[in-house]
C-alpha cells in the first residue's frame, strides 16, 4: 500500500555559515543557521519520509538539544528515515521537493543534490524530483532572510 508524507523546513540565512542544500555545498556569502548543517531541503525530505510511515518529525529522532547533532550532516537524518522504512519492510517509491529561495540560483546543483539525497535514502536518483522557485520578493524568503523547502515522499509498505 502506498503511503504519502509531506515535509517542510525553513532556516534563516546568516553570515559565517556554509550553505548546504541537498547535501551539496553551494557557493554563497551566507549559509543556513541551525543546530546541524541546517540543510532545509534534506530536513523537509526527512519529515516527508517519516510522515509517510506515520512517525513524528525530524526533531523527535534528532533533537536540537542533543549535542551529538551539532553541525551534523543531514544525510545522517535521511539514512535514519530510510532505515525506519526498511524496518517496516517498505521501500521509498519517490521524493518530490521544492526549494524556495530568492538566491542563489540552484538549478545547476540539482544533479549533485539528487545524487546525495538518493544515496542517503538508498534509492535511484531518478526517483528524486527537485525544483526551485522564488517567493517573488515577498516575506522573509523574498527579502533574502531565509530559505524554505517542502517535500513529498511516497513509500510502499506491505499490509
Amino acid at each position: 500500500m502506498i503511503h504519502v508524507g509531506i515535509g517542510y523546513d525553513v532556516h534563516q540565512l546568516v553570515e559565517g555559515r556554509k550553505l548546504v542544500l541537498g547535501g551539496a555545498e553551494i557557493p554563497y556569502h551566507k549559509g543556513l543557521d541551525g543546530h546541524s548543517d541546517a540543510d532545509a531541503l534534506m530536513h523537509a525530505i526527512c519529515d516527508a519520509v517519516l510522515g509517510a510511515i506515520g512517525e513524528g518529525d525530524i526533531g523527535q529522532f534528532f533533537p536540537n538539544s542533543d549535542p551529538r547533532w551539532k553541525n551534523a550532516a543531514s544525510s545522517i537524518f535521511l539514512e535514519e528515515a530510510a532505515s525506519q522504512v526498511l524496518k517496516r519492510s517498505g521501500r521509498i517509491v519517490n521524493i518530490d521537493a521544492s526549494v524556495i529561495a530568492e538566491e542563489p540560483k540552484l538549478g545547476k546543483y540539482f544533479p549533485k543534490m539528487k545524487e546525495y539525497i538518493a544515496a542517503a535514502l538508498g534509492i535511484d536518483p531518478k526517483r528524486v524530483g527537485l525544483k526551485a522557485t522564488t517567493n517573488e520578493q515577498m516575506g522573509f524568503v523574498g527579502r533574502g532572510e531565509g530559505i524554505a523547502a517542502m517535500a513529498v515522499a511516497s513509500v510502499d509498505i506491505p499490509e
